[in-house]
């Protein structure tokens, strides 16, 4: 899917993953991301977010929810990480690293919030009443008041498969009544996804009907008297999305594939830099197809080339497949017949957390002195 823009945009990283597979540095499941593409395009959306007064969280689960990246986006100035589920929190956690909105995509079991709450995540995202009720007693405890946001839902929202949940927002004033009465926690936000997305006709990223779903429910809540300072509008997030969410009502944004420049937008237009590619390596032909190791597979990565050879210079362009649906990806199918043992770079949509890869962290590619600096598991563990 995005082979082709790493060629036009980042051809030292496809140079480099094939470099570093031929001197034995790196395994083939293994995606590669450019540190200095990442830190340059981080800047680009903090100069955007300035610019337009919005604030934004880090989303890393397509990145391994790599505390390393993760440091690093912190030093540069975002205003946390959003975690979408509790065990992506509980890494952050571990290395000291700021929670901001926790609880985005999968609400927090209540076995994790003791340890997250001891954590002070900035907002917690609640989908029912009764998960605050737990949190405003487990606060007391603490003898603290827990910020929440409310994921909210429209009508004409759309929602993926995996992620019904939210207040509807007939029910919001009633909901919110409910919530006024538990003493530890403030409600202060409001959330839907996905708040972006990118309109083939348009060309461009545009709204959906949850962007406006939430502006309404934070109306809604302001005139009853919240404080609701955080309208979250998430998805697509980058630095050409993010005037629009200030022009739509949004307060924060949280960026993910922005950071990676491996939005649908960046396919065909400028803007951040690729910085992410895959690694693997020919293990063997058969029945006239070749055959490379597989691992890193996502069902909507839209995988579509790799580049296949000892070194990039020399590399032929095919076609690749993934198995199917119901098949573990044991190993990708290449067009044609190739040579065991060489490698194969590709480049396509990720969400790394649900993988079983391993992600190197390269640095230097800027300044012609790239290397290695650390190699993680799909979790967050580094393992070199």
């Amino acid at each position: 899917m995005f082979l082709q823009k790493a060629l036009e945009n980042n051809r030292p990283l496809v140079d480099f993953a094939f470099s570093a597979h031929r001197r034995g540095e790196l395994l083939p499941n293994t995606y590669l991301l450019d540190m200095d593409a990442l830190t340059a395009n981080a800047r680009m959306m903090l100069d955007a977010a300035g610019k337009n007064g919005v604030s934004l969280y880090f989303m890393l689960k397509q990145l391994g929810s790599n505390p390393e990246v993760a440091r690093r986006l912190t030093d540069l100035g975002f205003s946390g990480a959003v975690a979408v589920e509790a065990r992506e929190a509980l890494c952050y956690k571990q290395h000291g690293i700021p929670l901001g909105n926790i609880g985005h995509l999968v609400q927090i079991p209540d076995g994790a919030l003791p340890t997250l709450l001891d954590a002070r995540p900035q907002i917690i995202t609640i989908y029912s009443v009764d998960k605050a009720r737990t949190i405003s007693a487990l606060a007391a405890e603490r003898g603290m008041v827990q910020d929440v946001m409310l994921r909210v839902v429209g009508k004409e929202d759309m929602l993926y498969s995996g992620q019904l949940a939210g207040f509807p927002l007939e029910d919001l004033a009633a909901a919110a009544e409910e919530l006024a009465k538990l003493p530890n926690i403030r409600l202060a936000g409001v959330c839907a996804f996905p708040c972006f997305l990118y309109d083939e006709a348009a060309q461009d990223i545009a709204p959906t009907p949850n962007a406006g779903t939430v502006v309404k429910a934070a109306e809604l809540l302001r005139g009853m008297g919240f404080p609701i300072e955080q309208v979250n509008v998430p998805s697509t997030s980058c630095a050409r999305s993010i005037p629009m969410v200030a022009a739509a009502g949004g307060t924060h944004a949280e960026p993910g594939h922005g950071l990676t420049g491996t939005t649908p937008w960046h396919l065909t237009h400028s803007g951040e830099q690729l910085a992410l590619v895959y690694l693997s390596e020919v293990s063997h032909n058969f029945d006239g197809k070749g055959y490379c190791y597989g691992g890193g597979h996502y069902r909507r990565g839209h995988m579509s080339g790799a580049l296949v050879g000892r070194s990039g210079e020399q590399a032929e362009l095919m076609g690749v497949e993934a198995p199917t649906m119901d098949s573990i990806d044991y190993h990708f199918t290449l067009e044609r017949p190739c040579r065991v043992g060489d490698a194969v770079v590709m480049s396509f949509r990720t969400q790394i957390f649900v993988t079983r890869s391993d992600m190197a962290l390269v640095e230097g590619l800027s300044t012609g002195t790239p290397r290695i600096t650390a190699v993680y598991d799909a979790l967050g563990n580094r393992k070199v």
